[in-house]
């Protein structure tokens, strides 16, 4: 007991006690997890109200530039793999302790990357309850029902397969993805056409962005909006941003509206 006990206060004493999170998924994960007032300040996305986080009283916000988190001085930083490439060289030249985290394209990634905070956060503990937790909750959405015929479809006719995050929500909800009779895995395209020969039983698509976009005008042609007419799910939004147990209010959502198109049906 005493070598337990001792190695218990020696996780904690190397627990990081100033920890500075730059991009918005890693805000999430480190809250999630962090004991209070470990993590001192997130990315300025998490007081986005568009982005529906509960950011605790407290911790700050910050606008993720190099001299800002410098003067707060971390002893430890998070950031995300494409975003900050310039601020996290920089704070690795000042010496702060810098870890990076690569966006999950699977829900087992999501399950690494929250081990991972954990780790770096001496939450260990913590971690396997929440994967333990999501993965409970994710089996109560399954229910083995029809399994409609779905695309999802963005701007530029942008059609993520069954080897990316959305494809896999896509499948946790319930749906057959039709990218992969198009032939596509990963990520890919879907013309207009092929979309309109595939004719899914439902399209998912994200929310336009205000203004005029090129990339979107394929999504208002109005064959879309004819198969939209009769063929709607609720669009990505926040709950798909980002590789975390937030995913499942997505899934949830989709779940919830194929089990009224079912009983529409």
């Amino acid at each position: 007991m005493a070598l337990v006990f001792a190695g218990a206060t020696s996780a904690l004493a190397d627990a990081p006690k100033r920890v500075v999170s730059i991009n918005l998924c890693t805000d999430e994960l480190a809250l999630l997890l962090a004991d209070p007032g470990q993590v001192i300040s997130v990315s300025k996305l998490s007081a986005d109200p568009s982005y529906d986080m509960v950011v605790p009283d407290g911790v700050g916000i910050n606008g993720g530039q190099a001299e800002e988190v410098h003067s707060l001085s971390p002893d430890l930083v998070l950031a995300g793999a494409f975003s900050g490439g310039p601020t996290v060289s920089m704070l690795k030249r000042l010496g702060h302790p810098v870890e990076v985290f690569y966006p999950a394209s699977s829900l087992d990634e999501i399950r690494a990357n929250i081990r991972q905070m954990g780790k770096l956060l001496a939450q260990e503990e913590k971690a396997e309850t929440v994967v333990a937790s999501f993965d409970a909750d994710l089996a109560a959405l399954q229910d083995g029902g029809p399994r409609p015929r779905a695309a999802l479809w963005f701007a530029n006719g942008y059609a993520p397969g069954p080897a990316t995050l959305a494809g896999q929500i896509l499948d946790a909800a319930g749906y057959d993805n039709i990218a992969v009779e198009a032939g596509i895995s990963g990520t890919g395209f879907l013309s207009l056409e092929q979309l309109v020969v595939l004719d899914p039983d439902v399209i998912v698509t994200g929310r336009p962005y205000p203004g005029a976009s090129r990339a979107e005008e394929v999504m208002r042609h109005p064959i879309v909006a004819a198969l939209n007419g009769k063929k709607t799910a609720p669009a990505t939004d926040r709950d798909w941003v980002c590789g975390t147990p937030r995913i499942l209010r997505a899934i949830k959502a989709l779940r919830d509206e194929r089990l009224d198109l079912e009983g529409r049906g």
